[in-house]
């Protein structure tokens, strides 16, 4: 059973000239459905094809052609609701969204907006420090996305890409539960990490496939808690939504840098306009986009090509009977199964790869030990290199062959190290290498006993030293390990030393 008790984190406050403010932030994060061809057309949806070459005529509104929906899109937002705990509506529909722009061909955007496909959900946001928020998910619909405007190869024109007209979006719009930067921040990474988990989302935001739009207020002290008593708008100051960020630190640094405007402009008696805005990290500024527009202003309809969707529950319920293990479920079981901390369990659970690997360096072993190295010893190493999980050069079996000599005692904590050394750079199963190159540890004590006479004779007033002060006696110890080139059991070492330097 999953444990999500945990304690709400201080609301984040920044100081004005006369008041201290709280910040109120909203997002509206577009996700890219994880699908081989477009909402709407059977046009591919892989990136990086030369311009132009993904596009069907209904892409492209070529006259006379009609939209045909994709089941499989609608699929993986029945799925993406189910992982966010959500309400899945059986019944939905599609509108036109009405606006020029260059890259969008038809001149409207088939979206959700009167009846959305997923309604009400939630994501628990950890923030690391034992805390955690309650990101409340108002809705997520269905939409196309538009094409793209190139206006740097040519001093006198602008180019129109149209491969990513009709890509299908997943726009989760959340409430305005969000804190702080740093928590605007967390929520992404969370929901980026659900819908990998999900496969419904690659959240690469680099190429476009996850970005987010910022909605930023502030109010003073003791207006939030009247906003959830009464859900009264009214309590909460302007919002403005920052507009198309694909970046977590920038996310961070711009809603800072919108925040201190709005105190600002409040502070002076100003009043904040409604708008959308874009942040520019070489400034550090927002400036204004445009008004903020209503639906009114797109002059919404059904649309009249599309009709209405109507899904079975036998469907959703079979969508969500198949339902990977998600990543709070996952990070409660490597707790409870391997005995990890709640730090070591949100590590290896922050994506399926690393989750896997873990695990199966683990299987019928120590789990703390596993975590270990798998954290400490490849983690780090991985990232010195610049490698990715999926593209370790120790195998988990490997990497479980390592620990296995540890625990039998064929080899020490030191040697380990120096044998993993070995496989990451020349591969080989760990315990060939360690017979061939002789790197088993000295367990026979009275080799090690001797060892250690031959140092306690030649080094008198260390001894003398050391049976003054037993702190001392790790001098021996080292020494030993060193006379037997680290090959001397630690353990059987350390009681040796004890018993010459006390008897």
């Amino acid at each position: 059973m999953l444990d999500l008790t945990y304690d709400t984190p201080k609301v984040r406050t920044i100081a004005g000239a006369k008041h201290d403010w709280e910040l109120v932030i909203g997002m509206e994060v577009h996700a890219q459905v994880l699908s081989n061809a477009k909402l709407f057309s059977a046009a591919s949806t892989k990136f990086g094809a030369e311009p132009n070459n993904n596009v069907a005529f209904v892409d492209a509104a070529m006259p006379g052609m009609l939209p045909t929906i994709n089941e499989y899109c609608v699929e993986q937002a029945v799925r993406t609701g189910l992982g966010l705990k959500a309400e899945i509506n059986l019944h939905s529909a599609f509108d036109r969204k009405n606006y020029f722009y260059p890259d969008l061909p038809q001149g409207y955007q088939i979206s959700q907006l009167y009846h959305p496909i997923v309604g009400e959900g939630e994501v628990l946001v950890e923030l690391g420090d034992g805390t955690a928020r309650l990101v409340r998910v108002e809705r997520i619909h269905l939409e196309q996305d538009a094409g793209k405007s190139i206006h740097d190869m040519d001093p006198n024109m602008s180019f129109v890409d149209l491969n990513r007209t009709g890509v299908a979006l997943m726009e989760i719009v959340s409430r305005p539960d969000i804190r702080g930067p740093e928590e605007a921040a967390a929520y992404l990474t969370k929901l980026r990490q659900i819908l990998r988990y999900l496969g419904t989302c690659n959240g690469d935001m680099q190429s476009g496939a996850m970005r987010a739009d910022v909605n930023v207020s502030i109010c003073l002290p003791g207006q939030y808690e009247k906003y959830q008593d009464t859900q009264d708008f009214s309590h909460l100051g302007t919002r403005c939504e920052i507009k198309n960020m694909n970046s977590m630190r920038f996310i961070q640094q711009a809603i800072e840098v919108e925040a201190k405007r709005q105190i600002a402009i409040v502070e002076a008696g100003g009043e904040v306009v409604q708008e959308t805005r874009l942040f520019d990290p070489d400034k550090q500024e927002t400036r204004s986009m445009r008004s903020k527009e209503e639906a009114h202003d797109y002059r919404y309809f059904p649309d009249p090509d599309l009709l209405p969707l109507v899904i079975e529950q036998a469907w959703v319920d079979d969508i969500g009977a198949n339902l990977p293990e998600l990543p709070d479920a996952k990070k409660a079981r490597f707790i409870n199964d391997f005995g990890l901390s709640d730090y070591d369990a949100s590590v290896l659970t922050s994506d399926l790869d690393s989750a896997g690997y873990f695990e199966a360096t683990a299987q019928g072993r120590d789990g703390k030990m596993a975590a270990n190295w798998v954290i400490n010893e490849l983690f780090g190493r991985l990232k010195k290199d610049e490698k990715a999980i999926t593209d370790s050069p120790v195998s988990p079996a490997q990497l479980g062959g390592v620990i296995d000599l540890i625990a039998s005692d064929a080899i020490s904590g030191k040697i380990a190290k120096d044998l993993f050394e070995i496989v990451y750079t020349e591969g080989g199963d760990p315990a060939v290498i360690v017979e061939e190159r002789g790197m088993k540890q000295v367990t026979d004590t009275s080799a090690i006993e001797a060892a250690v006479d031959e140092i306690i004779a030649a080094n008198p007033d260390q001894v003398a030293k050391a049976r003054e002060n037993p702190k001392l006696a790790g001098w021996f110890v080292g020494q030993t390990m060193k006379a037997t080139g680290g090959k001397a059991n630690p353990k059987a070492v350390n009681q040796i030393v004890a018993q010459k330097l006390n008897g």
